[in-house]
């Protein structure tokens, strides 16, 4: 049974950091992408970040670049999502995406098969 695992959410400051981590198990994506998507209250799911199955390719939604980072440990089946300052409008329920047809980076959810239970981010102003 494959589950996605986040953990990393907390309550965290305007300008602050957190670091959200998805551990995968029973089975290897080291061929598939994997992405972050968030949902705020009263809107829908959208996409965050993914990073191919090398790890050489990235994506970004256009509100997060230059604050959040994607990565990848091949190895350990794990992705993480660094984030840094922080903003209220980042507060969302994060959940992990794992992909079952795309190496690359893509942004659309339709391109992911597997999804966490999600982790949540409260920014304060």
């Amino acid at each position: 049974q494959v589950q996605l695992v986040e953990s990393g959410g907390g309550l965290v400051q305007a300008g602050g950091s957190l670091r959200l981590s998805c551990a995968a198990s029973g089975r290897t994506f080291s061929r598939d992408a994997m992405a972050w998507f968030r949902q705020a209250p009263g809107k829908g799911r959208e996409f965050v970040a993914a990073v191919s199955n090398t790890a050489a390719g990235t994506l970004y939604t256009e509100s997060v670049k230059g604050r959040f980072v994607i990565s990848r440990d091949i190895a350990k089946n794990t992705i993480y999502l660094q984030m840094s300052s922080l903003q209220p409008e980042d507060t969302a329920v994060y959940y992990c995406a794992a992909s079952e047809t795309s190496g690359g980076a893509t942004s659309s959810s339709n391109d992911y098969r597997y999804w966490g239970q999600g982790t949540q981010v409260t920014v304060s102003s």
